[in-house]
């Protein structure tokens, strides 16, 4: 395994239950690499295998077969010395709500055997990094899901560590703690540390991630950047809003004329929409603009966008993420 990887695994199994029986194969051959300093997003619905890989990853889980390293270090042979260079913020905040924040960090600085003079320097240090000096005396009880969440972030960087693992970190926060989550994030990447993210959230793993990989029924089912997985899709499309429902079905015949032959075009009734899968944008906008100028039809809407990642992931995985199940309730 190279070097330069921070974190590197290559054909992780592991199966629940009675192996004789059958059990659950929670991950299939699992493997990834993530360069030093980056973020590496983990993307996938419930129950794909993202938090099994990542507690195989922090020696918490110990699978049946594969390999994997952290910095170089073989995780299932050299645990300990793993723990000493990472650290892992889960789906729920584990700070305690009847302690303030500073108390928090101070018990996990103690914890870690900083003393009870370093543990307070680093605590302060960590309330002020993390924008909580303020709310510094409060019981943690008493914080918003945003500050818990950066309060259990800054716990986990009590010693700072060269790899930080964040599974689900933002998962039923209200968009604007999300984003400070995400500030909190690239903070700490600019500082050094490596970053492996799972998230169900797409948007998340576009905004923060180097390259992501797909993980769908414990193993990989594609990796590239954002816009790698998104070009998976073809380049960029042609959507029409109509004004009258009735002008839907020409509006649809004009744009597969203008894209060409073999061009899918696709339409929803709900919302009046038209669209086509075009190659120069540019170009097949002008156009599909002049010929709805002759054909003397009226629209609300025109114009070009490129493929989602929600499309790159359905069509990577046949279906959806439980946040987009969410979005489209």
């Amino acid at each position: 395994m190279a070097a330069d990887h921070a974190i590197a695994a290559d054909g992780l199994r592991k199966r629940f239950g009675d192996p004789g029986g059958g059990g659950k194969l929670a991950l299939d051959g699992f493997g990834l690499t993530v360069p030093a300093g980056t973020v590496h997003g983990l993307l996938g619905p419930n129950g794909a295998g993202k938090t099994t890989a990542v507690r195989a990853l922090t020696t918490l889980l110990r699978y049946d077969e594969g390999r994997a390293e952290i910095c170089g270090l073989d995780v299932a042979r050299r645990p300990d010395e793993v723990r000493g260079l990472i650290g892992l913020t889960g789906q729920y905040a584990a700070v305690d709500e009847q302690l303030s924040g500073r108390q928090n960090l101070v018990m996990f600085g103690t914890f870690h055997g900083l003393g009870r003079r370093g543990a307070r320097r680093r605590a302060d240090e960590l309330l002020e990094r993390f924008g909580l000096t303020e709310a510094a005396g409060r019981n943690a009880g008493q914080y918003s899901g945003g500050m818990r969440r950066r309060l259990d972030l800054a716990a986990s960087m009590v010693r700072v560590p060269r790899v930080l693992f964040l599974d689900e970190p933002t998962t039923g926060l209200d968009p604007r703690s999300r984003n400070q989550v995400w500030d909190t994030v690239r903070s700490l990447v600019a500082g050094g540390t490596t970053v492996l993210l799972t998230t169900q959230y797409l948007e998340e793993a576009d905004q923060l991630a180097d390259r992501i990989s797909v993980i769908d029924a414990g193993r990989i089912a594609a990796e590239g950047t954002a816009d790698e997985l998104k070009a998976r899709l073809g380049g960029a499309r042609i959507e029409v809003v109509v004004r009258d429902f009735a002008d839907l079905a020409g509006v649809t015949q004009l744009l597969a004329r203008v894209a060409g032959p073999g061009a899918r075009t696709e339409s929803d009734p709900d919302t009046r929409r038209a669209s086509v899968p075009v190659s120069d944008h540019v170009a097949a906008l002008t156009g599909v603009a002049r010929a709805l100028h002759e054909a003397g039809i009226t629209v609300e809407d025109i114009g070009t966008r490129r493929p989602t990642l929600d499309e790159a992931f359905l069509h990577l995985t046949g279906h959806t993420t439980d946040a987009g199940k969410e979005r489209a309730a």
